[in-house]
């Protein structure tokens, strides 16, 4: 029987902690890294037969119970644990289609932010709404259209993100709480194979099983046309769709990095892109 998404999930998380880490005292030689399906059992309060079937795909039921038991033991934050009990069915979830029809007046939201770079994205990291601003802050990019397909699949990223390796990390975690949701959409999974296909840099951390979605963060920017910028940015939930998020940057005022938006401004006002290239030199 095929390991599950449940399966490869527990075993994933299972490899990453240590005895020392969940307060067990290790003893005989340890063959693998990680925890052993005993010990996770122990710590769940579950069989170790009944542990290793959910882990090889035989059992297909656990309860609310076991899956609270399960996370506690792997240590899972909030969202890592709102995952298992979505790859367990466990409740349903949220399994409405993702949608890329973004509301008439959050569009015009956006537009009436002319000094903040704004994006409206979906689970899948789709760009599916941005400001004219934004636009400027994603123009080096061939093409801005998935978070994820360009900090991977186009070269300029590893220049454009300071910290290129935790931009890919929180992309791939992004992904995978995404798959939770949507793996059975052809999208999400076209998306996922062409990733996985094309990048080895992508396999090792979609191998990790980390989950995690967009809050806040503070991220470092190299522009072409603007050079450094370093913007914290905000997430908010769109409310009546299936997880669309409005992403706003901003810059602390009176510093280097308020000019560079500033710059980013000129260049997305139309007709002015030849005075902001003349004042960022």
């Amino acid at each position: 029987m095929p390991v599950t998404d449940l399966g490869s999930f527990l075993v994933a998380r299972r490899a990453r902690l240590t005895p020392d880490d969940v307060g067990l005292v290790p003893h005989g030689r340890r063959r693998v890294a990680g925890l052993r399906r005993e010990e996770v059992a122990v710590l769940a309060g579950l069989s170790a037969d009944y542990y290793t079937r959910l882990e090889q795909g035989r059992e297909r039921s656990p309860s609310t119970a076991v899956l609270d038991g399960i996370a506690r033991a792997l240590d899972l934050g909030p969202e890592a644990r709102d995952h298992l009990f979505r790859l367990a069915d466990v409740p349903p979830g949220d399994r409405a289609p993702l949608t890329d029809r973004v509301d008439d007046d959050l569009r015009r939201l956006l537009a009436e932010w002319p000094h903040l770079p704004a994006v409206v994205i979906n689970r899948r990291l789709d760009l599916l709404a941005r400001n004219p601003i934004a636009d400027a802050l994603y123009s080096d990019f061939a093409t801005a259209d998935n978070l994820a397909r360009m900090t991977f699949l186009d070269p300029v990223a590893h220049t454009f993100f300071a910290a290129w390796d935790r931009a890919a990390e929180a992309c791939v975690a992004a992904l995978r709480l995404a798959a939770g949701y949507h793996a059975e959409q052809r999208q999400t999974r076209a998306l996922i194979d062409e990733l996985t296909a094309a990048d080895a840099g992508f396999r090792r951390l979609w191998a990790r099983h980390d989950v995690r979605g967009k809050t806040r963060e503070t991220k470092t920017f190299r522009h072409s046309a603007v050079g450094q910028l370093t913007l914290a940015y905000r997430t908010f939930d769109v409310r009546g769709t299936s997880g669309q998020q409005l992403i706003v940057y901003r810059a602390e005022p009176n510093t280097r990095d308020a000019d560079a938006i500033h710059l980013l401004g000129m260049l997305a006002a139309p007709g002015h892109a030849e005075d902001a290239d003349s004042a960022a030199r």
